[in-house]
């Protein structure tokens, strides 16, 4: 008998990424990637864009860079609840909650790990913010998180069966997309040698706020590494750069929109006019496809190297 996932996900409401140089990408992603500050730490900054989300980004001071949480939207501190009970039935004790979250944007919810260590929140009833202005170029908020894994299968049964996301295409068997809500994805899998995140993608309101938000960053002297151009899975348009981290960033725009009872997941060739249907952007640059592997990653909870080697 097949188990229901835990909890029914409505968006991807932010990313933490730990990051040794804070003020550098604080300043990155507040005066040039078109951010908004919400609340600062000594070691800590959370950043918004023109959506509803309290934030969409939130910097966490660490000895290296890395994934430090993918925060997900719930309907109701009851679907809370409930995921609770749904992870221990599978096994998986929540590290945090559930119970009100003490934390910057507030809410309630839950924390625990997925297969590979990376720190998961369910959440729901964030603080309320005003949405922001729709003329700027600016990002509107998180689009999505590409993962890397070292079996994508186990990934993608994973995010499927416990979390519920639904398989929206392939390209061949190197990436696999995932969706919460009628965007195409929100998480996708790349298949790789170790853990680690790809890149964060933002929201862009339209292929003109896209286009134009380019144009602030050419002002900034800041040129893309990859794009612009079209993806063939999931349609979107994307250009990719690096914060001072290192770890890439990308505006994005106009993804498919999923009918959910008309869709038909395919798998796409890795070829280059499928990679981008424009045929603008050229092949990823050997630079780029190195920001994207990263460094291995052992998730925000394993121990500092020299604790585990002691």
């Amino acid at each position: 008998m097949t188990r229901p996932p835990v909890a029914r996900l409505r968006a991807l409401r932010s990313v933490e990424l730990f990051t040794p140089a804070l003020g550098e990408a604080a300043d990155f992603y507040a005066e040039v990637w078109g951010l908004a500050p919400v609340e600062s730490e000594r070691d800590a900054v959370w950043l918004r864009g023109t959506g509803e989300e309290h934030h969409a980004l939130h910097l966490t001071r660490a000895d290296r860079s890395g994934l430090g949480r993918l925060s997900f939207a719930v309907g109701t501190p009851a679907e809370v609840d409930e995921a609770a009970r749904r992870l221990l039935a599978r096994g998986i004790p929540p590290v945090a909650g559930p119970g009100r979250l003490d934390q910057v944007g507030g809410g309630y919810g839950l924390r625990f790990t997925d297969h590979e260590g990376r720190l998961i929140e369910l959440s729901a009833e964030t603080w309320a913010v005003r949405p922001g202005g729709r003329d700027a170029a600016v990002p509107v908020g998180v689009a999505h998180a590409v993962l890397n894994t070292t079996d994508i299968d186990a990934s993608v049964a994973f995010y499927c069966d416990v979390l519920g996301l639904r398989v929206s295409d392939w390209s061949e068997h190197q990436m696999a997309f995932l969706r919460c809500n009628a965007d195409h994805h929100c998480i996708a899998f790349n298949q790789a040698e170790w853990v680690s995140p790809n890149h964060v993608a933002y929201e862009m309101r339209s292929i003109d706020h896209f286009m134009r938000g380019l144009g602030r960053l050419r002002h900034h002297g800041i040129t893309p590494h990859w794009g612009p151009g079209r993806h063939g899975p999931g349609d979107n348009t994307f250009s990719y750069f690096t914060d001072p981290t290192g770890l890439v960033c990308e505006y994005t725009s106009e993804v498919a929109q999923v009918v959910e009872d008309r869709w038909i997941a395919k798998v796409w060739r890795r070829t280059p006019e499928l990679s981008d249907l424009w045929g603008t952007a050229g092949p990823p640059s050997p630079e780029i496809r190195r920001h994207m592997a990263g460094a291995p990653d052992p998730g925000p909870l394993a121990a500092p190297a020299e604790e585990a080697t002691a």
